[in-house]
Order: structure tokens, then C-alpha cells, then sequence
């Protein structure tokens, strides 16, 4: 039966691979990467210099292939992701396919696997899908929050108050919430709409490589900015992964 290891390798920083992460590289038969055309062959440039950095197996084999397109005329977000991540499982079976009947592979995952990442759920579905069984294993890596934490230097919650994650299409629906919220995701630019002016900002992109920007301050003072900083950005790379922490309050607010 076919093994298939999911592998965060953190965000953009090769240095963010862990020592588990690299054996079970160098364990595999394949290792598969995702292209996503011209515009976005940063992302596949990373995991092809982890790749030249960290494999150390003559017989592991390098895989690349195209991530099918999310179309979305005529159809919820839901189910556009829906009918995209169907298109996708149809894709790693036929990448699990072509390994040997006892092999190895591995998908180099963004961050980590576990966060606002779909590749266990569409391996679960590949699996259902597939007229073979296999296993699968995760292993993983350092996220963009923490990236985030890191480049900022600060703790992510307040001390005994909670952390939201959230999306910016749930930020515009459910408002500024928590005391710390940190939002994934945004093409909205959801941080530009929230009346809670007063509420603090930081928010870094391409997090972990040397094209890394960070800005932070009092929201209704920089979110202009950032909103010209990533459009600038956007345009110059083809593509931009940015993430941000709101916050409200101090530590011992409560005291």
C-alpha cells in the first residue's frame, strides 16, 4: 500500500524545515509539487530550492503538475472549493497511481497542513475516489502566524484573553470580534473595512523570504498604507500570501 507524507515546510524560509520534514523527504519515492502557472512560480520556486537543499536520495524523483483552477461563475464559495477540491483529488490519485505498489510519496505543503491548508481533506476524498487504498501521514511545519509573531516580536494573544482565526470574507460578515483576531486569506481586504479605528494592526507579507514586508500600528492609521504597500506588491511578484493580527485592549485590561 502506497504511503504519502503531508509535510508543512513553513513560509518561504527553507530554514523552516524541520529535521523530521527532511527525513521523511529523503524517505519518498516522489516528491510532488504544484505549479500554478507563471504568475505564481515563487511558491513552486520554494519548494524546488528545499527540494535541491534538503534531498540527498538519488532515487527520489522530483514531480511536478498543474493545480486544476477554482472556477467560480455561476456558483457559492462553497461550492466552487467544493467542485475545485474534486478536481484536485482526481489529480493525486493520479500521481499516488504512478507510485510503486509499496512506495513513498510527499507533498510539500505551505505552513502547516492543519491551517486553512485542504490537502488532508482532498486526500481523504483521493482515497474514497481511488480504486486502491493508502496511508497518509502529517508532519508539521512552522505556520504564517507564527511567522507573524516572529517578524513583529510580539505574543500573539493578550495574556488570558482569547485568539479568533478567521478568514477576511468572515471578518466583512462578522465584525472585528475577539480581542485578538488573526485573519487569513483577505483578498478582501476586510482590515480596510472595519470601523474599529483605535484597534492595533500587524501585517506582514511573503513572511519568512527575503521579499518579507511587515507594517503595524493604530488601524486607522496604516490601513491606507497597507492597502497601497500589498497592491504595490501584488503587482510587482504576480502573487502575494499576507496574513495580519487585530487587536483590541492591553494586557491586564481586566485587573
Amino acid at each position: 500500500m502506497p504511503h504519502i507524507h503531508i509535510i508543512g515546510i513553513g513560509t518561504g524560509n527553507p530554514e523552516h524545515v524541520t529535521i523530521q520534514a527532511i527525513n521523511a523527504m529523503n524517505a519518498s519515492d516522489a516528491i510532488f509539487i504544484p505549479t500554478k502557472g507563471p504568475e505564481k512560480d515563487g511558491l513552486a520556486a520554494v519548494r524546488r530550492e528545499i527540494c535541491s537543499r534538503y534531498v540527498t536520495n538519488s532515487k527520489t524523483e522530483i514531480i511536478e503538475f498543474s493545480v486544476p483552477k477554482r472556477a467560480t461563475a455561476d456558483r457559492t464559495y462553497l461550492e466552487s472549493v467544493d467542485a475545485w477540491h474534486a478536481a484536485i483529488a482526481e489529480t493525486y490519485v493520479r500521481l499516488i497511481e504512478g507510485l510503486p505498489e509499496a512506495g513513498t510519496g510527499a507533498f510539500l505543503i505551505w505552513g502547516d497542513p492543519s491551517l486553512y491548508d485542504s490537502t488532508i481533506r482532498i486526500l481523504e476524498r483521493a482515497r474514497v475516489a481511488s480504486s486502491f487504498g493508502f496511508a497518509f501521514s502529517v508532519i508539521p511545519g512552522i505556520t504564517s502566524v507564527q511567522a507573524l509573531a516572529a517578524s513583529h516580536r510580539i505574543p500573539i494573544n493578550l495574556v488570558g484573553k482569547p485568539l479568533e482565526l478567521t478568514t477576511g470574507r468572515r471578518l466583512v460578515e462578522k465584525g472585528n470580534r475577539a480581542e485578538s483576531t488573526v485573519v487569513m486569506l483577505d483578498g478582501e481586504l476586510a482590515f480596510s473595512k472595519i470601523d474599529d479605528p483605535d484597534a492595533e494592526i500587524f501585517w506582514g507579507a511573503y513572511l519568512g523570504t527575503p521579499d518579507e514586508i511587515t507594517r503595524a500600528g493604530r488601524l486607522a492609521d496604516v490601513a491606507d498604507e497597507i492597502v497601497r504597500v500589498r497592491a504595490e506588491a501584488r503587482a510587482r511578484h504576480g502573487w502575494i500570501m499576507d496574513i495580519y493580527l487585530l487587536r483590541k485592549g492591553h494586557d491586564f485590561d481586566d485587573l
